[in-house]
C-alpha cells in the first residue's frame, strides 16, 4: 500500500484546514489592527492640529500687522501719508510712512540737468587716429575738477581711434562700450555741398557733478577737446546744455539736488521736479482707513480661526459624529484664549470720558457673538471711534496685537502647546509601528507553526484514510470468497 500524496493542505483530510488557519490568523490580527488604528487615529490629530495651527498663525499674522516696529509709534503704524502740488505741473511727490503732515511753500529756480554737447560736422568714415580722454567731474569757480569714484580713483576713461572704428558710428560704440556714463549718438546730415556728414553727439548724466571733459592726443588731439568750464572756446563742439544741479527752497531754506528726484528734504517725502516755479506742496496723513483696514483682516482673521475651532470640535447629536479635536486639550486651551483676549485686552490712556478710557473692541463696534463665537464689527461706531481719537484707537489696536501675538505663539511656536503635542505623538506613532513590526514577525512564525502542524495532521488523517479503504476492500474480498 502506497503512502497518499498531498497536493495541497486538506486535501487528506478532506477538511478546510487553510480556512481554518485562516480564521485563527485573523484572530492573531486582532491586536495588530489595534495598533494601526492607534496610528491613524495620531496621524488624524496631527493633521487636524495643522489646520488648526495654520489658523491661528493666520490671526498671529494679523495680530502682528497691528504692532508698530521700533522706534515707531502705534500711529506712526497706521499713518498713510498722501502728497499733493498747487501746481502740478511743477512736480509730483510720493510719502512713506515717516512722512509727517504740513504745508510748505516751495520754489524751484533750477532743474537739474545733463551736459550735453553736439559736434561740427565731421566725414563719415576716415576719422583721425588717436586717444579719446573722457573725464567725469563738476565745473567750479570757472575750472573743471575730476571726480574720483568710491575706490578713489579718478573718473577718466581712454577710448582708442583706430582703424576699426574710425567712422562716427563706430566710435559712439565704443564710447558707449566703455561704460563711462556718458552716451553717445550720431546725427547724419548733408553739408552745403551735398556731402553727407555727420554730428557726434554726447550726453553725460543729469546732475551737476556729471559734467565730462573730452581731450585728444594724436590724429585726433585738438579736434577732440572740450572743457565744460570754458564751452565759448571750443571750436569743434557746441554746448547743447551745461550739466547742473537743481536748486530749490522750501519754506526758504536753499536745497540742491544732483537729481530732478529729491529724497527726504522732507522727511519720508520724495519731490519729481517737473519745472521752474513756486508751488505749495501739502503732505496730509490718513490714519483711519489704515486703522480700519487693519482692524478688519484682524477680525476676519479671527472669525477664520473660531469657525475652523468650532468645526474641529464639533458634536452632531443626530449623526452622532464628533469632530476629530472634540474634548482635545489644546483646542480647549486655544478657545479659552481667544476668549479671554476678546474681552480681556484694553486701553487706558486717558481721563474718564474720554474714548481711551477703559477702551475695549466693544468700544469700537466689534463685539462678540455668542451663537457661533465669531465677531461682528459696527462700521459706523469704528468709524466714529477712530475720527474722534485715531491716536487712541491705534494705542488699543497695539495692545490687541501684542496681546493675541504672545498668547497664540505659546501655542504654535517652535515650543508651543502644537508642537510638544505634535512631537509626542510622532514619537508614540513610532513606537506603535515598531510594535506592529515585532507582532507581524510573531504573526508569520505562528502561522509558519501551524501551517506545519495541520500539514502533518492532513498526513496523518490521509494514512488513516488510505488504510480504512485498504481494509475494507480487503474485507470485502474475504466476505466474497466465505460466501463461495
Amino acid at each position: 500500500m502506497a503512502a497518499p500524496s498531498i497536493s495541497f493542505l486538506g486535501s487528506g483530510s478532506g477538511i478546510d484546514l487553510q480556512g481554518i488557519i485562516t480564521t485563527l490568523m485573523q484572530a492573531q490580527q486582532v491586536p495588530i489592527t489595534a495598533l494601526q488604528k492607534q496610528a491613524t487615529s495620531y496621524n488624524t490629530k496631527i493633521s487636524n492640529l495643522g489646520v488648526l495651527k495654520s489658523k491661528l498663525s493666520g490671526l498671529q499674522t494679523a495680530a502682528q500687522a497691528l504692532k508698530p516696529a521700533v522706534l515707531q509709534t502705534p500711529l506712526q503704524k497706521f499713518a498713510k501719508p498722501s502728497v499733493s502740488f498747487a501746481d502740478t505741473g511743477i512736480g509730483s511727490a510720493t510719502a512713506s510712512a515717516e512722512a509727517m503732515g504740513g504745508s510748505y511753500s516751495l520754489e524751484v529756480s533750477h532743474l537739474a540737468q545733463a551736459q550735453k554737447i553736439q559736434s561740427a560736422a565731421m566725414p563719415t568714415s576716415g576719422l583721425p587716429l588717436g586717444t579719446v580722454t573722457l573725464e567725469l567731474g563738476s565745473v567750479s569757480g570757472g575750472s573743471f575738477t575730476v571726480g574720483q569714484d568710491k575706490d578713489g580713483n579718478n573718473r577718466s576713461f581712454q577710448i582708442e581711434v583706430t582703424a576699426d572704428n574710425n567712422t562716427p558710428e563706430k566710435l559712439a560704440r565704443a564710447i558707449n562700450q566703455a561704460n563711462t556714463g556718458v552716451s553717445a549718438t550720431v546725427i547724419n546730415s548733408k553739408d552745403a555741398s551735398g556731402n553727407a556728414v555727420s554730428h557726434l553727439v554726447l550726453t553725460g548724466k543729469e546732475g551737476g557733478d556729471q559734467a565730462f571733459r573730452l581731450s585728444g592726443t594724436g590724429g585726433v588731439a585738438g579736434l577732440a577737446d572740450y572743457d565744460p568750464a570754458h564751452p565759448a572756446t571750443n571750436a569743434n563742439f557746441t554746448e547743447v546744455s551745461a550739466a547742473q544741479d537743481a536748486e530749490i527752497k522750501l519754506d526758504g531754506i536753499a536745497i540742491t539736488s544732483h537729481s530732478n528726484t529729491v529724497e527726504n528734504a522732507l522727511t519720508g517725502v520724495t519731490l519729481n521736479l517737473g519745472k521752474v516755479g513756486s508751488t505749495t506742496v501739502t503732505v496730509t496723513e490718513d490714519h483711519a482707513s489704515q486703522l480700519k483696514a487693519a482692524l478688519t483682516s484682524f477680525v476676519n482673521a479671527y472669525n477664520d480661526a473660531a469657525s475652523s475651532m468650532k468645526s474641529l470640535g464639533a458634536y452632531d447629536s443626530e449623526t452622532k459624529v464628533a469632530g476629530v479635536l472634540q474634548g482635545n486639550r489644546i483646542l480647549r486651551e486655544a478657545q479659552n484664549t481667544l476668549s479671554a483676549l476678546v474681552f480681556g485686552t484694553s486701553y487706558d490712556g486717558g481721563t474718564p470720558g474720554d474714548l481711551s478710557d477703559d477702551l475695549r473692541l466693544a468700544s469700537l463696534g466689534i463685539t462678540f457673538k455668542s451663537s457661533d463665537g465669531t465677531l461682528s464689527i459696527d462700521a459706523d461706531k469704528l468709524d466714529a471711534a477712530i475720527a474722534k481719537d485715531p491716536e487712541a484707537v491705534a494705542n488699543f489696536a497695539a495692545n490687541i496685537g501684542k496681546a493675541f501675538d504672545d498668547s497664540i505663539e505659546k501655542i504654535v511656536g517652535l515650543s508651543g502647546s502644537i508642537a510638544t503635542s505634535t512631537a509626542s505623538m510622532k514619537t508614540s506613532i513610532s513606537e506603535l509601528e515598531k510594535r506592529q513590526a515585532a507582532l507581524t514577525l510573531r504573526l508569520e512564525a505562528v502561522e509558519a507553526r501551524y501551517r506545519k502542524q495541520f500539514a502533518a495532521v492532513d498526513t496523518l488523517m490521509a494514512n488513516m484514510n488510505s488504510t480504512s479503504s485498504y481494509l475494507t476492500q480487503q474485507l470485502a474480498t474475504l466476505s466474497k470468497t466465505t460466501s463461495s
